[in-house]
């Protein structure tokens, strides 16, 4: 028999008129309950003596959607489930928008032994035994699971698959749009948790059974009577599958003190072995994957609940608030997510202080203290107010900047780049702000901007991006705690599609042949640019090799203890050593020129024009030997033979001899410091963990193996064949 739906019109709307109401809740994330007794009426509809308490469960219309649902409808979860466990409520009516259920009587657990507090051995047990008791619960009496689910019925691999990849279409992509940008911010990748699925590793085989899946202290309630001890309610996430990840969640969500977490797996399998012992296979190996699965997916509704925490209240108390919640997620959620990076506690105010002030959790600008008002910046002189991009614009640019969707927000190595059209500006801007906390290995010597103003002022056939304003924004409150904070940014051009709704194109294949013209065509009007405006103290003519020799040995004198440790393991060189070794080559002279220093692809945008690649990134710009520019794009870049070949030819052919003398005798100097500074550089990586998802640094350490044998065998040395977990893993 079903549960009655709306049999008497008129007595429900006027519970419903009641309930609303009733300033007495207890609300939950997802519901507000609702604890009410029953009218005369009331009790005859749902067969109750009049008097009784029940629970009126009404859904949270603000309650963003960060839960993972196996099913729509907890009344038909309740009333699948009430044969095995029926101390559970039970669903007497649904109402539109509301349902009511008969109370359960006692106390929650949270109210007597709160989270963080370690919870007594009996009620471990009684824990225990309640996870054990819902395997009795047949599979065929719940509602269908979805399309998605696995077949096999014990493929534990396939379950937690599924799981994540529920939580991407149920958590991620619904708020996406206005959460996006906001997560790329903080280093969260758009397909985190579909990479989370595809490295779900092989698991023991567990057979399914019902899992309530949100098992938290406010969700046990202790019984007045004591028999039973504990109830479970807020059935509504219930699903079907491997009781580990029920362990897990459980585990998790309590809060057990640290010291806890193996009394209560040893209660759990105990209580499981007596009533499904293949329910315990393999748990002390598998179970740290649904843990991890459980603090990766808790990032989501943990960050965008911090988020949407400032639309109620908007001062630095509730900023501190927030940025503390988003900083323990993201801690937590680090290595099952992949992330390289964790910012700090500055970083990730600032982040949230610019999403609140420009979006908030609408999606739409705030005005008022939230607003633009809330957005001040003071200009860096160095580069002046332009016409085609005054002032004003640089304020509205600032306050759109943190709401950019997530496909506008770029976030590199050593810069969060954010992508937005100002109003009453003919082109689209990019905002960039360099990533706290980040160290470059290499050093960066010459100031990006002037050197970009440097191009611009040359007015030489290079197409790089415009600067159009320098300085550091920050967030002033004068509700509560004032603050001061400095961020200091960078207005430059946007040189991807002029529809920013594309992706910019990459040669991340290598350049075609109007490409590789193109590239060196650029590269030698920059031997055009008065270099000695970024750089009075540029090295002199023939001295680039030996600048540059004596840059790399102290880069591999200055790595950490750990990363110099593994480098000897694998056969490289000290820095005192490789002096030596690099002081044994030289070069001939060659005149100077302005450098980009670092043409890797995700560093050239293709554009449909005879220059063929707009050069973007120029921090690591140098002054030095052209020569070198051009055989460090080709080691950075997949470069084919024939197009190798093709810009040696034009560089010989187009650049005034002073600049191509004994070419053909350097070239395989450069590269061959190159790839030595490869081993050093991505051997690093390795170790630190440092930059892992840029792109260009990725293809670096996949193909380790290769450039660590090229630089061994370039030093006339040899691999160490040492075992070591440290080796296995810099080769893997």
């Amino acid at each position: 028999m079903g549960i009655p739906r709306d049999p008497r019109l008129s007595d429900l709307q006027a519970l419903k008129a009641s309930v609303m109401n009733s300033g007495h809740a207890a609300s939950g994330f997802h519901n507000k309950n609702y604890v009410l007794p029953l009218t005369d009426d009331l009790a005859r509809l749902v067969g109750r003596p009049a008097g009784t308490s029940v629970t009126v469960r009404v859904p949270r219309l603000d309650a963003l959607p960060v839960v993972i649902r196996t099913w729509q409808n907890e009344a038909e979860i309740l009333r699948a489930i009430k044969d095995v466990l029926p101390h559970v409520p039970e669903c007497l009516v649904e109402g539109d928008g509301f349902a009511v259920h008969s109370y359960v009587e006692g106390v929650p657990l949270s109210s007597v032994c709160g989270n963080g507090k370690p919870v007594d051995t009996l009620l471990l047990k009684a824990l225990a035994g309640l996870l054990a008791q819902m395997t009795q619960v047949r599979g065929d009496v719940l509602p269908p699971r979805p399309s998605l689910w696995p077949g096999n019925h014990t493929d534990s691999q396939g379950f937690l698959q599924t799981l994540a990849m529920m939580a991407d279409l149920q958590i991620r992509r619904p708020n996406w749009s206005c959460f996006g940008g906001l997560f790329v911010a903080l280093g969260i990748a758009e397909d985190a948790l579909v990479r989370l699925a595809e490295r779900v590793p092989a698991m023991a085989r567990r057979p399914y059974s019902l899992l309530h899946a949100d098992l938290h202290r406010d969700n046990l309630i202790m019984s007045y009577g004591g028999d039973p001890p504990l109830i479970c309610v807020d059935w509504e996430l219930a699903t079907y599958g491997d009781p580990l990840h029920d362990l897990a969640t459980h585990l998790v969500r309590m809060r057990y003190p640290a010291y806890q977490w193996d009394g209560v797996v040893e209660a759990w399998a105990e209580a499981m072995w007596a009533v499904r012992r293949a329910a315990v296979n393999g748990v002390a190996k598998d179970l740290r994957h649904y843990v991890a699965f459980e603090r990766a997916q808790s990032v989501y509704p943990d960050v965008m609940r911090a988020a949407k925490s400032l639309e109620e209240r908007f001062d630095q108390k509730s900023l501190d608030d927030a940025t503390a919640a988003v900083r323990r997620a993201l801690e937590a959620g680090a290595e099952p997510l992949r992330l390289s990076h964790v910012p700090g506690e500055r970083e990730i105010e600032r982040i949230l202080f610019r999403w609140r002030a420009s979006a908030g959790a609408g999606g739409t600008a705030r005005r008022g203290t939230a607003g633009r008002s809330a957005i001040h910046w003071k200009p860096d002189l160095r580069v002046p107010e332009r016409l085609d991009f005054p002032r004003a614009a640089v304020r509205e640019a600032l306050f759109l900047e943190g709401a950019a969707p997530a496909s506008r927000v770029f976030k590199g190595t050593a810069h969060l780049n954010t992508v937005i059209r100002v109003p009453g500006t003919d082109f689209p801007v990019v905002v960039r702000r360099k990533v706290a906390n980040f160290r470059r290995r290499e050093r960066s010597f010459l100031s990006e901007h002037a050197v970009l103003q440097a191009i611009e002022r040359s007015n030489v056939n290079v197409a790089a991006p415009r600067v159009l304003a320098l300085g550091e924004s920050y967030s002033e409150f004068t509700v509560d705690v004032p603050t001061y904070s400095k961020d200091p940014f960078v207005i430059h051009t946007y040189e991807g599609p002029s529809d920013i709704r594309k992706q910019p194109r990459h040669p991340v294949r290598g350049l075609l042949p109007h490409e590789a013209d193109g590239l060196v065509a650029q590269l030698g009007a920059l031997t055009e640019v008065d270099y000695i405006q970024v750089d009075p103290l540029a090295a002199g003519v023939g001295s680039f090799y030996w600048w540059l020799s004596k840059q790399l040995v102290a880069l591999v004198r200055d790595l950490p203890k750990q990363s110099q440790q593994l480098a000897r393991f694998v056969g490289l060189p000290d820095a005192f050593r490789l002096r030596e070794i690099l002081s044994r080559y030289e070069v001939s002279h060659r005149a100077s020129a302005l450098l980009h220093g670092s043409l890797h692809p995700w560093n050239l945008i293709r554009r449909d024009d005879s220059l063929a690649l707009t050069i973007i990134d120029w921090e690591m710009a140098v002054v030095g030997d052209p020569l070198y520019d051009l055989v460090r794009h080709m080691l950075l870049t997949p470069t084919r033979p024939e197009i190798r070949d093709r810009m040696f030819r034009r560089w010989e052919r187009d650049l005034p001899a002073a600049y191509t003398r004994d070419w053909e005798k350097d070239w395989r100097v450069y590269r061959w410091i190159e790839i030595v500074r490869s081993a050093y550089v991505d051997l690093d990586r390795l170790v630190t963990g440092a930059s892992l998802d840029a792109p260009n640094v990725r293809r670096a350490v996949d193909s380790y193996a290769m450039t660590l044998a090229a630089a061994t065998g370039s030093l006339g040395l040899t691999v160490r064949r040492r075992a070591n977990p440290y080796l296995a893993r810099a080769l893997a």
